[in-house]
């Protein structure tokens, strides 16, 4: 087991409550041994990115202390994905389709890591907003390893179409009365 650093992980739902998804992942998050949730960001709308005709997403982003190293961290993250009902296909066919629970490993403690099925920081990170909003959100002065600064990555892409949702970030209830 390695010292604490700060990790972000990102979330995405578009089948099923995926506010509720999201909410229940962050708390399974939370739950991990040597892991804790620092700060959630809010839920937003975006558009699929990739393959785009599919229902809009719901994405956030959590700032985690952790003392797991990333490979066993995302091991932590496969599991609480299959745990909402989330399958892969073998040959990754399905990378960009829809999904009830998708989570990413944005940013492990400013480290890359090129694994076989993990590359850290995320490999698309820098080209989506959708993940750099959130991202910005939770960790405002983030530096993406190999890349510079998330800040000035967003400024260079278009945003119009991600919108906040009225939620609480986790831990509140995400159903506003």
């Amino acid at each position: 087991m390695s010292t604490t650093v700060e990790a972000v992980v990102g979330l995405g739902s578009n089948q099923g409550d995926s506010v509720l998804l999201l909410r229940d992942a962050l708390a399974s998050l939370d739950a991990l041994a040597h892991t804790r949730i620092v700060r959630a960001s809010r839920y937003y709308r975006t558009p699929a990115w990739g393959v785009e005709d599919q229902p809009d997403f719901v994405n956030a982003a959590a700032l985690l202390q952790t003392r797991l190293e990333p490979p066993e961290l995302l091991a932590a993250m496969l599991e609480i994905e299959r745990g909402a009902g989330r399958t892969r296909r073998a040959d990754g066919g399905d990378r960009w389709g829809p999904r009830t629970l998708d989570l990413d490993l944005l940013l492990h403690g400013g480290r890359i890591t090129a694994l076989p099925g993990l590359s850290v920081p995320h490999p698309h990170l820098h080209l989506r907003a959708f993940a750099l909003v959130p991202l910005l959100e939770v960790a405002p002065d983030a530096l993406i390893p190999g890349i510079g600064p998330a800040r000035d990555r967003l400024a260079g892409l278009a945003t119009g179409a991600i919108e906040a949702l009225p939620y609480a970030p986790y831990p509140a209830d995400p159903h506003p009365p």
